[in-house]
């Protein structure tokens, strides 16, 4: 005959919470009503400690490790083992929930826009102790439960509350704290999944280890008011954006090889960025990722910097010193894919739940990753949520979305019978494009003086127009084109660009269609490309005049600028991510040379309004001469209301034209400000003395014109003094 008040519990329930099967702990375990029970695998004996002494329970005479007693008032909990070992714990089953009616209200509408807030770890005081709630959505689990160091990995030992109808569970474990190593153990509908790291956990184990860690959110003191109260304008259409796109793993390392912390990275990687007049530092993906080889596009933990430098606190420090220093942060982020690893997203709970199931809709082919559903309400949540915490907890300028062409069309990368139509039978993807939409309008809704830039390599109309003008509503978008273009220019033999004049002329028949960066990124120096000066053609000094020439042209050409590390150095070897960059060859000339050059032309780009306050106008741009195809000549004008113009003229064959006539829009002095043949950029210094004077000679549609020397292979760049 059962004793006491073990005929309130039934042997399928005892058996369930004994097999860690129960999908609802709380309403058996802990006190209720006088009486407390409690699971104690492993235990002789446990007792019941309260202010009134010591109380033996009584083990279930089904259940071995279920133990019970009539226990009244506060409590804790102590256990003695068959080995003699001997353990005390608090027990979670005696706290009440921690999420509240308006948290659950919008995790079940999935519209929880600071769902960071709620899920995950956080560290708290709750019912006057401390330690860590976790709460994780997992709709389809029949059981989920915390498991760690700190309660042996046990699935028994912390089985979670669910949360109604939200599909949410949680539980606050008192004396969990900062670091401590978890995951999710999911008992599905049809037996036990893998262990899942926690997909809004905000740090995690050093890779290959896959556990999460608990991790404090707001630990900085930030001191970069002046930073984040100005940004406005440096985010605007009309303002300089050059940016130095980094893979901070890579970047350097300290003298045993080491990647460099968060920290180390602000004391050298600033001062860097500074003296060589970069705006923007824009990161290669540094959410958790298991993969190095990666460079963090396959991404598990959207919602943790990645413990490879350091902790959350220790990012925030490194953002905080790039805004005192001036400069501005970008996020690569990547919502349009996940990879299969068995801890991460994938099945979470052992149904596609952040993925389609269908495979032709739900997995890359390219990439052998899985696809968001972006029609399921509550991982738009995820993802937009996400987007807004990088923004607010670490103050981020901006985000790269990347691989948005993949995201935009059904069939992207797929042939015929590959892929599904949506339900018009097209190739778009409604559910991504609204995705995208809502993303950019919450972002800027909250944040207006950030920036979010699309990689996107289609002619997908209003990348970067607003939502309510019909566009995707993205700051700025990558011009992949023009990059596509120039590169295919430049690696040519100059003997031959002639009959390939229009690569270099065509971006300027839709550069003011879209708010553009012209990006010359990590993609290209990659996968056997070779680096920058690899891929230019000629000799050695041919080389590096091909390169100083191209930079020139593409700081001198409508929009933004982005340009991968060790491209401003001219490195010779394909970037490798296992190890820093070759910065020993800065110490040759002509390497040097270019990064001298890059270093000025950020000067110039930033100080001549004419070079980037009218990037996205046509009336800030016209053509001296774009046909003159025979000598592969090409000069421009950059001009902006009340302010000197700019005369760009660019000699992409090795031949040295003496007295070329440019024209120029006025009379008088034009100061040649800068030179790619100039001795201090590894040239040989052949020019125009500083400056010309122009003769009333009408030439490339102008009244005025100079004669001048137009050096192999070069960029001149003249600016126009008025009144000498």
């Amino acid at each position: 005959m059962m004793a006491g008040r073990e005929r309130f519990l039934s042997t399928s329930e005892a058996l369930a919470l004994s097999d860690a099967r129960h999908g609802d702990p709380f309403s058996v375990l802990g006190p209720h009503d006088g009486w407390l029970r409690t699971l104690a695998p492993g235990a002789r004996q446990v007792w019941a400690v309260t202010d009134d002494g010591r109380l033996a329970l009584a083990r279930n005479s089904r259940v071995p490790d279920l133990w019970e007693g009539a226990v009244a008032g506060a409590y804790w909990l102590e256990a003695q083992g068959a080995d003699e070992s001997a353990w005390q714990w608090e027990d979670p089953y005696r706290f009440g929930p921690v999420l509240g009616e308006i948290d659950e209200y919008l995790l079940g509408e999935g519209s929880h826009l600071r769902l960071w807030h709620v899920l995950g770890a956080h560290l708290a005081t709750h019912e006057g102790l401390p330690g860590t709630h976790f709460a994780v959505w997992a709709p389809n689990a029949v059981r989920v439960s915390v498991v760690g160091d700190f309660n042996q990995w046990d699935g028994r030992r912390a089985m979670m509350r669910r949360r109604g109808a939200t599909g949410v569970w949680e539980i606050f474990l008192p004396h969990v704290g900062e670091g401590a190593v978890y995951k999710y153990e999911i008992l599905g509908q049809a037996g036990l999944l893998p262990l899942k790291a926690d997909p809004v956990g905000f740090g995690a184990e050093m890779p290959p280890a896959t556990g999460s860690r608990v991790r404090a959110l707001d630990r900085h003191v930030w001191g970069d008011g002046d930073w984040m109260s100005g940004r406005a304008t440096r985010h605007r259409v009309d303002a300089p954006v050059s940016i130095y796109e980094v893979h901070l793993g890579s970047w350097q390392r300290d003298h045993e090889g080491r990647a460099l912390t968060y920290r180390e990275l602000a004391d050298r990687l600033i001062p860097y960025v500074t003296g060589m007049g970069f705006t923007h530092i824009e990161l290669l993906p540094i959410t958790e990722h298991p993969f190095d080889g990666s460079w963090g596009y396959q991404p598990i933990g959207l919602y943790a910097p990645t413990c490879r430098h350091g902790t959350p606190e220790d990012f925030a420090f490194f953002v905080d010193h790039c805004h005192r220093a001036g400069i501005g942060v970008i996020l690569d982020w990547v919502p349009g894919h996940f990879p299969t690893d068995q801890h991460g997203l994938g099945r979470f709970d052992g149904t596609s739940l952040y993925e389609h199931q269908d495979p032709k809709e739900g997995f890359h082919q390219d990439w052998n990753t899985l696809i968001y559903n972006y029609g399921r309400r509550e991982v738009l949540n995820y993802l937009i949520a996400n987007a807004l915490y990088w923004l607010e907890e670490f103050h981020l300028d901006g985000l790269r979305v990347d691989a948005v062409a993949s995201m935009l069309y059904r069939d992207y990368s797929r042939r015929d019978g590959e892929w599904v139509p949506n339900k018009d039978g097209g190739r778009e993807n409604y559910e991504a494009i609204d995705f995208l939409k809502n993303m950019n309008r919450l972002a800027y809704g909250a944040h207006s003086d950030i920036l979010t830039v699309a990689e996107e390599s289609t002619a997908f109309p209003g990348v970067s127009r607003p939502v309510d003008h019909g566009g995707l509503g993205f700051g700025y978008k990558w011009n992949m084109g023009w990059m596509n273009d120039t590169l295919s220019y430049m690696a040519k033999d100059p003997i031959h660009r002639r009959w390939h004049h229009n690569q270099m002329t065509f971006a300027l028949t839709y550069a003011w269609s879209e708010n553009f960066i012209l990006p010359i990124s990590h993609d290209e120096v990659v996968h056997g490309k070779g680096s920058m000066i690899t891929r230019m053609p000629g000799d050695g000094e041919q080389k590096f005049a091909n390169l100083r020439a191209l930079y020139a042209y593409m700081w001198c050409h409508p929009g933004k600028k982005l340009l991968f590390m060790g491209q401003e150095f001219a490195q010779g070897r394909e970037w490798n991510h296992d190890g820093p960059l070759d910065w020993f060859q800065v110490d040759h000339p002509s390497h040097r040379g270019v990064q001298t050059l890059v270093r000025d032309l950020n000067r110039l780009y930033r100080t001549e309004p004419a070079l980037h306050a009218t990037d996205t106008r046509a009336d800030g741009f016209f053509w001296l001469d774009a046909d003159d195809a025979n000598r592969s000549i090409y000069a421009f004008v950059r001009q902006a209301a009340d302010q000197p113009r700019i005369a760009v003229v660019a000699n992409m064959t090795p031949v040295m034209q003496v007295g070329y006539r440019l024209g120029l829009p006025s009379q008088g002095h034009w100061h040649e400000v800068l030179n790619t043949d100039a001795g201090d950029y590894g040239g040989a210094g052949r020019g125009n003395m500083g400056s010309v004077s122009t003769e009333p000679i009408p030439a490339q549609g102008q009244s005025q014109s100079a004669a001048i020397v137009l050096p192999p292979l070069s960029v001149l760049v003249f600016r126009e003094t008025k009144g000498e």
